[in-house]
């Protein structure tokens, strides 16, 4: 059918590979994926690849099957230009260095390209420090982790590791390498978790802004009886291959040195001249997700900029919004396709609901509280929170595979557990 419309959908995070899922299950219009990488995961979970304590072939939803099943195509490549007045995305593929750019004509085009750790330029973290922003990065983290772990088994020194940003990233990282650290204890090596420094550092007066401070001082206690040394209110003013400097000239030794702090827009944003960016390079986007200057192209999740007209506000970079934006656009533009509307046809304002924020410390701790559209509201703590957690990441399995396969994939998950190591070292 030539004269369906074509979408182009251009990042596959929890956004784009839901609005491609769906839009492709309907069948109404062209629909093509485009991602640098050749699956999928869930970032709330990357922290757990980077420790080792999952194992991401096993969480991973390959693309290209994902596409087969739902009626969409996926094109690998990463984003690096538009031609605004053609309407053509451009992507560059890695593995086809020195060929041009594969272009793809769109006649709606969403963007939903997530983000990055922010440096603010504090000089030396580029150069020194690693991230864990999409999986490529976990797994190289991981294998970092691992050349340390391995020189140390035998009893070799002292492990120092320094996460800079006390939010939920950072945090659930540090709890899940101790969970790491003890789990390899029982390989031979006893004494290892008394050989780990880990220090996390956060700028602001708590960690884990986001949450109510009765939250924050809980983690921090369970960081402490955790032998972590949480500094807060200290500012990183650099970094170098023996650690970080902080703004009171002290100094935080570490050979494993990761930064979690601050979000920013990915730079190609930065690049497709004439649509308004917001102050750390987000896409404003009006209250319908599409952008400011350019009906034909929407954002979503945390490369768009939106505030809320409800509320004022602006609405969050996290992984429940970012699917709230995709399960709004998905609903909507379907049922414009079904009138038989192209993609230019109006779709209602995007309102942002609050139902909480969950954070899970391995397998120590864990807090949540629910937004007033969520069984009226309340707090989770300890089992139940970790409990809800993975219970969210389950939710968006079965939003992919559907009610059949995303519960076979759960207890599938569940019986790998029972047979595989509790931590990885390969």
């Amino acid at each position: 059918m030539a004269d369906r419309a074509r979408i182009v959908i251009v990042g596959g995070g929890v956004a784009g590979i839901e609005v491609a899922t769906s839009l492709g299950r309907g069948g109404r219009a062209d629909v093509t994926l485009a991602d640098r990488s050749l699956s999928h995961v869930w970032k709330p979970m990357l922290h757990t690849f980077a420790a080792g304590t999952a194992r991401a072939d096993r969480q991973k939803v390959d693309f290209f099957a994902q596409a087969r099943r739902n009626g969409f195509r996926f094109q690998p490549g990463a984003l690096v230009g538009i031609d605004r007045e053609a309407r053509r995305a451009r992507l560059a593929v890695e593995a086809a260095e020195g060929r041009p750019a594969v272009e793809i004509a769109y006649d709606l085009l969403v963007l939903a390209v997530g983000s990055r750790a922010n440096d603010f330029g504090t000089p030396g973290v580029a150069e020194h420090c690693l991230t864990i922003d999409d999986l490529t990065e976990a797994e190289h983290f991981h294998a970092q982790l691992r050349c340390h772990l391995l020189a140390r088994l035998d009893g070799g020194g002292l492990l120092e590791i320094a996460i800079v940003g006390g939010g939920a990233t950072g945090v659930e990282l540090a709890a899940e390498l101790k969970h790491a650290i003890n789990l390899l204890a029982a390989y031979g090596s006893p004494d290892l978790p008394g050989r780990l420094r880990l220090t996390l550092i956060e700028s602001g007066p708590r960690l884990l802004p986001a949450f109510p401070e009765k939250v924050s001082r809980a983690a921090g206690r369970t960081l402490s009886d955790l032998a972590v040394e949480v500094r807060t209110g200290a500012l990183v003013t650099a970094a170098d291959a023996d650690g970080f400097i902080l703004k009171d000239g002290s100094r935080i030794p570490a050979g494993l040195k990761v930064w979690a702090a601050g979000v920013k827009a990915p730079d190609v944003l930065a690049g497709l001249d004439g649509l308004e960016r917001s102050r750390t390079g987000q896409l404003v986007v009006r209250p319908d997700l599409r952008t400011t200057r350019d009906s034909s192209i929407i954002a979503l999740g945390d490369c768009a900029s939106l505030t809320d007209p409800r509320t004022g506000k602006p609405v969050p970079a996290t992984a429940q919004a970012a699917r709230q934006q995709a399960q709004h656009l998905a609903r909507h533009l379907g049922r414009a396709l079904a009138r038989g509307d192209m993609p230019a046809a109006d779709l209602p304002p995007f309102h942002y609901v609050e139902k909480g924020a969950i954070v899970s410390l391995a397998d120590f701790n864990g807090w949540g509280t629910l937004g007033r559209y969520t069984f009226g509201g309340g707090r989770l703590n300890g089992l139940s929170a970790r409990l809800t957690h993975d219970l969210l990441y389950r939710q968006h399995q079965i939003g992919l595979y559907g009610p059949l396969r995303g519960t076979m994939t759960w207890v599938l998950d569940d019986l790998d557990h029972l047979i595989s190591p509790p931590v990885r070292l390969d």
